[in-house]
């Protein structure tokens, strides 16, 4: 069989128009082995690295490992059916996914064919899936601030358009529900979303969707789908499609929000490839390019100096809390900062379970909204002390009062940042929030009444002072007036809930 496809190896020569503007021809080569996925192919010489090769049905093949008597290419379509012997034809083309305001609103794969049923996006327009990170003289820094909706991520770590800042944690600790409130928080803000599931359960991705027609989301989203179904080839690609669709938004004036979900299913997809391909392992098997991989999609978010931005939420998996493994440590040292959900805050309740002593926001302090910034404080502080101080109170010391004040203003803010899952808090209300606790307004409420009584304080704001709650939205510094009014609304709202005295 190698000696009759050896013979096989022609070029048949019709002439194509490349994507360089240069008339080359068509070459063909033929299969000599496949499976799971990935293939070697003889007879294509000129092949560049990235170039897309297809059958005659329209199966389409990357080409991923120029080598020297042959090219070891990954399918971008089903690959059960074919066999060696098969015949695939260089195109002259390189991976492109079609852009535009088009796609807002529907699902795509990672070529843009469409997912939902629908016809093709009405867009003519295609950029290649693969493209170099703007440079620095294009960007500006991040001074703009990015609402998430989420209290203790705003308050605490806030985010900024054009920040890159990492969401991992164990499974099953809320961290796509994160993402997905940063993305409905979103909605009237004119900022666009991007959300790539990759390696996901179909169900999963069901989820998604319904949670974004729900809460009227999916018209300004893209969600370009990937599954665990999927070709492996589609889950490598799928990221970079995502992020070229983003970056066509934010060369418009745009600005862009990204989630990645996630990266740790991504590298392994690529892992995967690798090894079948025959590229050497390295650590946890892991190929050595394996940071590059990630390097360059990450550093494609940015703030342009001419444009919008573009702001990456890139989501990675850990086992057993394990942040030190090889993945998250890797996306650490890319992002500007991370968030970190903790299984044991988790399972006590704590929701989101974000672990404020290991999470960090090294750019987004710069952009967060003046009013956020005096209210939050030394908050980060005592929120990140208050296990210690629980832990030496448990052992029955006796605390000052200055300790014992410390500890129960803590509890009552850890009450006051937990949240229901999608349901994203304006900046109005986690302000009123954040100066209730700061001012001591709550120390007589009772811990567990706490989240109550911000509740009906956000909803009697948007009834009764709907001028006060525009004034919080722009962000600006608390004028005195403005705390009049707050502590004026805190005062009437505590009478509504129990009262009790502070241990």
């Amino acid at each position: 069989m190698p000696d009759r496809i050896e013979q096989m190896s022609h070029f048949v020569y019709q002439p194509l128009a490349d994507i360089h503007w240069r008339v080359r021809y068509r070459e063909v080569g033929w299969i000599t082995r496949v499976g799971d996925g990935v293939a070697s192919v003889r007879g294509v010489p000129s092949i560049r690295y990235g170039e897309l090769l297809e059958r005659a049905d329209g199966l389409t093949a990357l080409a991923f490992d120029v080598r020297r008597h042959d090219v070891g290419v990954i399918f971008l379509d089903a690959s059960e059916h074919v066999s060696a012997g098969e015949e695939l034809r260089a195109t002259g083309r390189v991976a492109s996914v079609p852009v535009g305001e088009e796609l807002l609103g529907r699902v795509v794969d990672a070529l843009g064919r469409p997912l939902d049923g629908q016809p093709p996006p009405r867009t003519t327009m295609t950029w290649p899936v693969e493209r170099e990170a703007p440079g620095v003289v294009e960007r500006l820094p991040v001074q703009e601030p990015l609402h998430t909706g989420t209290k203790v991520i705003d308050a605490l770590l806030p985010l900024g358009r054009g920040q890159r800042e990492l969401i991992l944690g164990d499974r099953a600790t809320g961290k796509t529900t994160i993402a997905l409130d940063a993305i409905l928080a979103q909605r009237g803000t004119g900022v666009c979303c991007i959300y790539a599931a990759i390696g996901q359960r179909n169900a999963s991705v069901a989820e998604v969707l319904q949670v974004l027609r729900e809460h009227q989301a999916f018209a300004y989203t893209t969600v370009v789908v990937s599954g665990a179904e999927s070709p492996p080839g589609q889950q490598y690609l799928a990221p970079y499609a995502a992020c070229t669709i983003g970056e066509y938004l934010m060369y418009q004036g745009r600005d862009v929000l990204i989630v990645y979900d996630d990266l740790t299913s991504h590298a392994d997809a690529y892992r995967r490839l690798s090894l079948l391909l025959g590229r050497p392992p390295g650590r946890e098997a892991y190929p050595a390019d394996i940071f590059y991989l990630h390097a360059r999609l990450l550093e494609r978010a940015t703030r342009l100096r001419r444009g919008g931005s573009l702001t990456a939420l890139p989501i990675a998996s850990t086992q057993a809390g394990n942040i030190s493994s090889y993945i998250p440590t890797n996306l650490i040292s890319i992002t500007d900062g991370q968030i970190y959900l903790d299984t044991h805050l988790f399972n006590e309740g704590l929701r989101p379970a974000v672990d404020v002593g290991l999470s960090v926001s090294r750019v987004g302090g710069k952009a967060q909204p003046q009013l956020l910034r005096t209210l939050a404080g030394d908050m980060r502080l005592l929120y990140a002390q208050l296990h210690e101080l629980e832990t030496f109170a448990r052992f029955g010391a006796d605390l000052e009062p200055e300790t014992r004040r410390r500890l129960q203003r803590g509890r009552r803010l850890r009450e006051a940042l937990k949240q229901p899952r999608l349901h994203p808090w304006s900046l109005a209300d986690e302000s009123a929030a954040l100066f209730a606790i700061r001012e001591g307004l709550l120390d007589p409420v009772s811990v567990e009444q706490v989240g109550k009584l911000l509740e009906v304080l956000a909803r009697r704001l948007k009834e009764v002072d709907p001028v006060l709650v525009d004034t919080l939205e722009k962000g600006e510094a608390l004028t005195p007036s403005v705390q009049e009014q707050l502590r004026r609304h805190v005062e009437t709202v505590r009478h509504l809930v129990p009262e009790t005295e502070v241990a």
